[in-house]
């Protein structure tokens, strides 16, 4: 049981992280965006490759 608790509680960490980042990405400017060479619509996709690879 403690495993699975440990399992679970990780696996929200990682979604809250996951939220983080595409929360930080959709709000940035363009013209941040432009700087790290992102598109904000491709938010999804770079906070999934970040989080769980």
């Amino acid at each position: 049981m403690k495993r699975l608790s440990s399992k679970l509680r990780h696996a929200a960490h990682r979604y809250s992280e996951y939220r983080r980042i595409v929360t930080e990405i959709e709000g940035m400017s363009q013209r941040e965006a432009d700087d790290l060479g992102i598109h904000r619509n491709d938010a999804r996709e770079i906070a999934r490759q970040a989080v769980y690879g």
